[in-house]
């Protein structure tokens, strides 16, 4: 890769930022227009029982993260070895046309078909943009690396997201759809003209990249990722009714709540990547702390309207910051699968998208309130440190075991 000027990197970086932003923006807006998507495809449903309709509507999230799920991994193993910029600028055709897709579908079944298929190359986008960006900032900086390629996740939960939203309630949510497929084709066409052609890993093998599956290490970071971010998303999954019958709001203010949540998650994923620059594993049980601290707080305060955006702006903080120290450790025990190491975060993460949204929708549907997906992200955080802690111990034993073999045999060893 030739040397790029300071002003063309910064082109480069905010480009592939654009990427995440229309990745949050889609991945993200379902939760706002839940009531519009089970009452524009379920309006029997719907005029019977409207929880079990934005229970049932929740397969939409779902649908969209069992689709990063599969795909990260088939994707990065598959385009570790092509030209980095070539594949992102495939990526994102594929985000753009499937996006409109969920848009036109008409049946509920189409849309979550078309869902699946939209998120198939989320997790390879980012994590080929992590590298891309590591590339381009130098490798003591891995963590801010991850950190400015998620920014434009993060940032579209305070802007794209919301704005999103509005117009999803005001028009239609396939309009809002359409408007993410706009996102995505100008992000297509900025990675086209500002990002420099990388090589990938001539050296990549579909067999190498999956070996980072028989790392224990890898195992234990993906379970973490996994349930930490069930946590999140049993929350974030429905922070419309939250706001609505929990704080009492009139529904015109759920996009104040995503603001809230997004300016949260801006904050976090700043702080997450310089944490991460400083040891990841340590990074990941501070942040697990806060996480559980936020949750706490918000099941406390969420039956006031303002009590409930202080609730939610420390949950998007401390989830958020998670992501860079999560894909940062994964990046360090993954070894020579770092292609797919830095995409396969992304497999976790929704993994623990679909967890949360089918836990905190079977709670609802049970008749336990919308303040239940709360306390249940809560329960999920332990999992994720004993996972954490596995994680740890199984890399101290290996560090250990290196420094002994590693020490000289004593005088007079036979």
């Amino acid at each position: 890769m030739t040397s790029l000027s300071p002003a063309r990197t910064r082109l480069a970086l905010l480009a592939l930022a654009l990427g995440g932003f229309g990745i949050g923006s889609t991945e993200f807006v379902a939760m706002g227009v839940l009531p519009q998507i089970a009452q524009g495809l379920e309006p029997e449903l719907w005029a019977s029982n409207q929880d079990g309709a934005i229970s049932r509507a929740g397969i939409v999230i779902s649908a969209y993260a069992l689709g990063v799920v599969v795909g990260a991994p088939t994707i990065a193993a598959f385009a570790a070895r092509f030209e980095r910029k070539a594949v992102l600028v495939g990526l994102g055709i594929a985000f753009t046309l499937a996006t409109i897709a969920s848009a036109v579908a008409p049946t509920f079944g189409t849309v979550v078909a078309a869902r699946f298929i939209a998120g198939l190359p989320h997790g390879a986008y980012f994590g080929i943009a992590a590298l891309v960006a590591a590339s381009l900032m130098g490798p003591d900086k891995r963590g801010r690396a991850v950190a400015f390629v998620l920014s434009g996740l993060t940032v579209a939960n305070v802007v794209g997201v919301p704005v999103i939203t509005w117009v999803g309630q005001n028009a239609s949510w396939r309009v809002a759809y359409i408007l993410v497929a706009a996102i995505f084709a100008a992000a297509t066409v900025a990675i086209a003209l500002t990002v420099p052609r990388q090589a990938g890993d001539p050296h990549a093998t579909m067999r190498r990249e999956l070996s980072a599956f028989g790392k224990p290490a890898v195992w234990f970071a993906l379970l973490t990722g996994a349930l930490g971010f069930g946590g999140f998303f049993a929350v974030y999954s429905y922070v419309a009714p939250l706001t609505t019958e929990i704080a009492g709001a009139p529904e015109g203010w759920v996009p104040f709540a995503l603001v809230s949540l997004g300016v949260g998650m801006t904050i976090g994923n700043v702080i997450g990547g310089r944490l991460a620059d400083h040891g990841a594993m340590r990074a990941v049980f501070m942040l697990f702390g806060a996480f559980a601290m936020a949750l706490v707080t918000l099941g406390v305060l969420a039956h006031s309207f303002w009590g409930m955006l202080i609730g939610v702006i420390l949950v998007g903080t401390a989830a958020a910051a998670l992501s860079p120290a999560i894909q940062t450790r994964l990046m360090d025990v993954a070894g020579d699968a770092q292609t797919m190491a830095a995409a396969v975060n992304h497999s976790a993460l929704n993994l623990g998208n679909s967890l949360g949204a089918f836990v905190g929708g079977a709670a609802i549907a049970a008749g336990w309130g919308y303040l239940a997906p709360t306390w249940l992200g809560l329960a999920l955080c332990v999992p994720g440190v004993l996972f954490a802690l596995a994680g740890w111990a199984v890399t101290r034993r290996q560090s250990d075991a290196v420094v002994k073999h590693a020490e000289p045999e004593p005088l007079g060893a036979v």
